[in-house]
């Protein structure tokens, strides 16, 4: 017995299948914004600039 799949999950197995460019160029969209080399430098600054956050953030004080 097959297992249910929903329109969208058939929708996007056909689209990929007519479509075998989508998963190489979201493979290189996804290294170009999450697999960066990291820089120490700038993670340390990013790190000295952070505000406190208040522990109630709809208070007015």
């Amino acid at each position: 017995m097959a297992a249910y799949q929903s329109d969208l999950t058939q929708f996007m197995n056909a689209f990929l299948e007519k479509n075998p460019q989508v998963v190489a160029d979201r493979q290189a969209f996804r290294l170009t914004l999450w697999d960066r080399n990291l820089d120490i430098d700038e993670q340390r600054r990013f790190r000295a600039s952070a505000v406190a956050q208040k522990p109630y953030v709809y208070n007015p004080d």
